[in-house]
């Protein structure tokens, strides 16, 4: 009975200690994002020119931020905001997978270095620095990475708690697979690929490999094949956080699973002689008991030399692997896409990513600004149609417009919502709050468009004309309003750097200045009876509408300038 609740304290321990794992490379990734959130989009959007350099920056990010599924999630939420090409979005999971062989090199030192000497410290600093709140990302990064070292040194302990070296019936159990069969070996592979997808971490799973093979109970033939699983199955994240994105996302997720299937399929091919070749490179020999020390590094060897080699026969057949994704998923859905209402960017499954979500909703508003221009080349076109039946058609147009843009705000802001409800850097919570206030005023400019359709449509019902001086004053400010969308556009689109904030008040003030006036005149002109009080009221309505109009653009470009 005794034995018994000893083993159940074990399994609780070797649990626990799984999810400290868990959620201490969770904290330290996190923390790391938040440090260089801003940084680490600049150097996917810039260092990614072809696929070498794509390569080598996934593989600095993942070994930075200790996660592939985060890059591999940032980078499908790359290509679906369309910065990253396909082709380069493929070089970067590439590097990504190679990235991640670092987390098993830590594990492996895990159980052949104390590293109790390291946690403590780590965690009083890290609290400290927490407190200190000007470095607290830091001290949230050395929280994470004391949890996964504290982890670490609970597993092995676990391990050695267990003696499952000396428990006959795991032994026997373990011994009753052929490791010379490969339908063992696939059998293998199939558990480690379906652990990982129901897990959700790799991690996790290198690590009950390590620590079963570190016993010597798990022949190192099936935990290399759990190990292979596991790089199948840690695809499964980027492919379920894709199926809610576009098709260029759904195809970028599809090639980092054909990328690990295909160095499965080849490694399967020579199995035996490759896993024989990483175990004399590391010094160990299958057949030689004694040597479980060497176990954990043979495993952190072949996740490399896999990894390693597959890029490198991959990388230069980065072109071929698009044709083969984009004939596998085709781009007949997009048209569908298109004409139902629905987010261009936004994806809401990559809330779990949050300063990578902030460049998501950045991308949505500067689609959402080139949104209320076409909006408003709907108005100029109205204003300039004859035709009653087209001027209907348009009316109708611009109403479902103004619908619409009601939706993106409502949308984007509780996108936006959700994502601050996470810890975020000083930059990113300034950067969110910006954006609420460029949706709003975005959705001021929807508005505006849509009063000023209808007040041409009374316009068109009451069978009133404008005098052809209206018309030619009137053209000359719907012109001046949409440079100042021009204008805006180009700012939301662009880097704050490239743009003067002074362009935008220039344009303003021409409009106030128009708009004085054009109301000055009409005073006058209705005064000395040259059109009727009706159409003078109608043409100050459009005036006065297009100058709150050049006021929201105004706002626009302030919230974007951070005034």
């Amino acid at each position: 009975m005794e034995t018994n609740q000893n083993y159940v304290m074990i399994a609780l321990q070797l649990l626990g200690s799984l999810g400290l794992l868990i959620y201490g490379m969770k904290m330290m990734s996190e923390a790391l994002q938040k440090m260089a959130g801003p940084q680490l989009r600049h150097i996917l959007a810039k260092m990614t020119t072809n696929r070498l350099t794509g390569m080598l920056t996934g593989t600095l990010i993942t070994c930075a931020v200790q996660s592939s599924s985060a890059t591999t999630v940032m980078t499908v939420s790359f290509v679906s905001a369309g910065l990253l090409t396909l082709a380069q979005a493929i070089s970067v999971i590439m590097g990504a997978n190679i990235g991640t062989t670092l987390t098993a090199w830590i594990m492996s030192l895990g159980y052949n270095v104390d590293l109790t000497n390291v946690v403590y410290p780590s965690f009083l600093l890290g609290m400290i620095l927490i407190y200190k709140k000007r470095h607290r990302y830091v001290g949230d990064f050395l929280f994470g990475t004391a949890f996964m070292f504290l982890s670490l040194v609970m597993l092995s302990a676990s391990g050695k708690a267990m003696d499952l070296e000396h428990n006959d019936a795991v032994i026997a159990f373990f011994a009753s697979f052929d490791t010379s069969s490969h339908l063992t070996i696939l059998a293998f592979l199939a558990i480690g690929t379906l652990i990982t997808c129901i897990v959700q971490s790799s991690a996790a799973v290198m690590a009950i490999t390590i620590l079963l093979c570190s016993t010597g109970v798990l022949p190192i033939y099936l935990g290399i094949a759990l190990v292979m699983g596991e790089n199948i199955g840690t695809t499964a994240t980027a492919n379920l956080v894709a199926l809610g994105s576009n098709t260029q996302a759904r195809r970028a997720a599809l090639a980092h699973l054909m990328f690990n299937v295909f160095g499965v399929t080849w490694v399967l091919i020579v199995f035996y002689p490759f896993v024989n070749m990483v175990c004399h490179l590391v010094g160990y020999t299958p057949a030689v008991g004694g040597q479980t020390q060497k176990l954990p590094v043979v495993l952190a060897m072949f996740h490399t030399c896999f990894n390693v080699i597959n890029t490198a026969i991959l990388i230069w057949l980065v072109p071929q692997m698009e044709r083969v994704v984009c004939w596998l998923l085709p781009n007949k859905l997009e048209a569908k896409e298109r004409e139902e209402f629905r987010l261009q960017y936004i994806q809401s499954n990559l809330v779990q990513t949050p300063e990578i979500a902030v460049l998501q909703a950045q991308k949505e508003t500067a689609a959402f600004g080139l949104r209320v221009s076409k909006m408003f080349g709907m108005v100029r076109q109205l204003f300039a149609e004859t035709d009653d039946k087209k001027f209907d058609e348009l009316f109708s147009q611009i109403e479902q417009e103004e619908d619409t843009t009601d939706r993106l705000e409502i949308e984007i802001a509780c996108y936006l919502e959700q994502v601050s409800d996470d810890h975020l850097s000083d930059e990113t919570k300034q950067k969110i709050r910006q954006m609420m206030r460029e949706i709003s005023e975005l959705e001021s400019i929807g508005d505006a468009c849509y009063k000023l359709a209808r007040t041409l449509d009374h316009k068109q019902e009451s069978g009133r004309t404008l005098t052809d001086h209206q018309t030619i004053q009137l053209r000359a400010l719907l012109e001046l309003c949409d440079d100042a969308l021009t204008q805006m556009n180009a700012v939301m689109h662009g880097h704050r750097s490239e743009h003067d904030i002074r362009e935008t008040f220039r344009i303003e003030n021409d409009i106030n200045r128009l708009r004085q006036r054009l109301k000055n005149e009409n005073v006058r002109a209705v005064n000395e009876h040259e059109y009727d009080y009706a159409i003078g009221t109608l043409y100050v309505d459009m005036i006065n509408e297009l100058e709150k109009l050049g006021d929201y653009v105004v706002n626009v470009v302030e919230a974007r300038f951070g005034k």
